[in-house]
């Protein structure tokens, strides 16, 4: 069985051993590798890195203002998400939002609510190849803060198991990609408890897979670092994405405190600066 602790671990190894040095927008440098997939068995347990503290609250607050369709910056700076705020300042924004990004493109893509559309899908035809939300909006590419670095996701059933593949073109691999296989985890787990299913696999394709060139030292300090056992997730009960899309619009959010983790022991947090562009 696939432990996404040792995939990410695999993944920092190759790219300091192989990665070639690359400039970026931010002026920082990284080594990159490009085209890499990583693996998780959801019944290991929560696919949260124990090598290092990560902010389950972070990953969760953006994956719910994304899922209520939230573009401003309130929810999350409300939430304690502060990571946004230095790209909307580069953006030259003045509106208090990231424009269209992601949760704009997943419920109301040119009008159409892709999330709704896929757990009515699930329902109705869960062998459809066509389980699949995108976020890359190239009308919109311009107006939007950052573009989506995590841009589509995929969703297969097959006996009674749901696996979930997202698909990524730019991977920080240090600070950004562990909130986003959290993310990722936590969709799967509430796309799998709305269907009645159970959760499977979860895979992660990445395109540009980069460490910042000051965060080295930090990745191999990582890479030391032994393993702890996986947390195991809590869904309160009315905690999932089903057809009862109303519901979920007016509950899910004032429901945080019905989404935790259960023995989360990781060692502690290893520091790293964030690259923003210029």
């Amino acid at each position: 069985m696939t432990n996404i602790e040792n995939e990410y671990k695999a993944l920092m190894t190759d790219i300091l051993e192989n990665g070639k040095d690359k400039t970026d927008r931010t002026g920082t440098g990284t080594k990159s590798v490009f085209g890499a997939i990583i693996k998780h068995d959801m019944a290991l347990g929560f696919p949260i890195l124990t090598g290092k503290r990560v902010s389950f609250n972070a990953a969760r607050t953006e994956l719910l203002w994304i899922l209520h369709g939230r573009t401003d910056l309130k929810y999350l700076e409300d939430n304690g998400v502060k990571y946004w705020r230095p790209d909307y300042e580069r953006s030259g924004r003045t509106d208090g939002t990231l424009g269209p990004v992601y949760g704009k493109q997943w419920r109301g893509f040119n009008n159409v609510d892709q999330l709704y559309n896929l757990v009515e899908e699930i329902e109705s035809n869960p062998s459809s190849r066509r389980l699949m939300i995108s976020a890359w909006a190239p009308h919109e590419i311009n107006e939007m803060a950052l573009p989506p670095c995590h841009y589509a996701f995929q969703v297969y059933i097959n006996d009674g198991v749901m696996d979930l593949m997202w698909q990524q073109r730019s991977a920080d691999v240090f600070l950004g990609l562990p909130y986003d296989i959290v993310m990722y985890g936590l969709l799967l787990e509430m796309l799998a408890k709305g269907a009645g299913l159970k959760a499977g696999r979860l895979i992660g394709q990445l395109g540009d897979c980069h460490l910042y060139n000051n965060h080295l030292e930090q990745a191999e300090v990582y890479i030391k670092r032994p393993r702890r056992a996986l947390p195991d997730l809590r869904l309160g009960a009315g905690i999932s994405i089903s057809k009862k899309m109303d519901a979920m619009c007016s509950l899910i959010i004032p429901c945080r405190s019905e989404i935790e983790l259960i023995n989360y022991n990781p060692l502690a947090a290893i520091k790293a600066p964030l690259s923003v562009g210029k």
